[in-house]
């Protein structure tokens, strides 16, 4: 999803590969220079198509898959985009992929709505595609889903957030994704059903990509807009910190009540910290490890995934509110990733 990022030393390899600034099949990895990032000594070829390269989120996704196609005996191609949004990028590694004989690709939309025809190309050639973490629109254009529930992840920091107001009148910053994501939509609205809001009650909206840099420039604007505002809801971790940054400069860290979505090992320790109040934790290796498989199923019998399957969130704080289910830091730390 839309998340920024530091970089891990397996992406200094990413860095040192071909130069192209388009999105390509990486040669790096443990692979030979067939592109192939992690590969088994079986025929079956699975294809990983992620927003970044450089997103933890990401990371942790593509470290899932190449431990299953290791599991499994299969070979894994991966690709990355420049930027979060870069759907051409991803059209040219559907393409990639697809011409280099692929059983299934296993791909993140950066945008839901205008991947799905190079998809349809993909599935026509018999090519399995199932979506992680971001669903296309409609959802059908891919084989299945494999996902948190970005609606529940957002409703239930929206109830946490309510819940830790105690009464209070909310004067509510929303630090979106941007048009056209649909993970985006679904955590903002989400974090309004939870709060039994609607966007008449949001004072600021600003889209920040997911970026820390952007999250603080946004919430700058809005203090700007909205003096008063006592809630932020945040598309992930970096803009919640980006936030915290703003506020801290204002000197209203302490009297308002951050949320958001992700349960990256620094978003996790910043709950801890006391920067953010609570943020729905998701499970990226998961998605990918159950992606792999499906692939492996599909090349072994036929048998195709299909429809969508959760792969669960858990609100994590340490303030835990009243008729909200949550755990402490202590389980997110465990079950963090990044």
């Amino acid at each position: 999803m839309s998340r920024t990022s530091r970089l891990p030393v397996s992406l200094l390899r990413v860095a040192a590969c071909t130069g192209v600034a388009a999105l390509t099949l990486t040669a790096c990895g443990s692979g030979s220079g067939s592109g192939t990032s992690s590969a088994g000594s079986g025929s079956v070829k699975v294809g990983l198509i992620t927003k970044t390269d450089t997103n933890p989120f990401f990371v942790k996704m593509k470290e899932g898959a190449e431990k299953a196609a290791k599991e499994n005996g299969v070979q894994l191609s991966t690709a990355a985009g420049k930027f979060d949004g870069d759907n051409a990028g991803q059209v040219t590694a559907i393409e990639n992929m697809v011409a280099s004989g692929v059983k299934g690709i296993l791909i993140t939309p950066s945008d839901s709505k205008a991947i799905v025809p190079a998809i349809a190309k993909a599935r026509a050639k018999g090519v399995l595609v199932i979506a992680l973490d971001t669903p296309t629109e409609p959802q059908s254009a891919v084989d299945a889903l494999f996902a948190t529930d970005n609606l529940k992840a957002g409703q239930l920091i929206g109830e946490y957030a309510k819940a830790a107001m105690k009464g209070k009148t909310a004067k509510i910053a929303a630090l979106d994704l941007a048009p056209g994501v649909s993970v985006g939509v679904q955590r903002h609205n989400g974090f309004l059903k939870g709060f039994g809001a609607t966007d008449k009650d949001v004072v600021c909206a600003q889209d920040t990509g997911g970026d820390q840099a952007k999250g603080q420039t946004a919430m700058e604007n809005c203090l700007q807009k909205e003096p008063g505002i006592n809630v932020v809801y945040t598309i992930n971790e970096p803009a919640a910190l980006g936030a915290y940054t703003a506020l801290k400069a204002k000197g209203r860290e302490k009297d308002v009540l951050i949320v958001s979505v992700d349960g990256g090992c620094t978003g996790t320790r910043a709950v801890k910290d006391g920067k953010i109040a609570a943020t729905s934790q998701q499970y990226p290796l998961k998605m990918a490890a159950e992606g792999v498989k499906a692939v492996v199923t599909y090349a072994k019998d036929g048998k195709k995934a299909s429809g969508y399957t959760d792969t669960g969130v858990t609100l994590i704080s340490d303030k835990a509110q009243a008729g909200v289910t949550s755990k402490d830091t202590a389980y997110g730390l465990d079950n963090c990733w990044g």
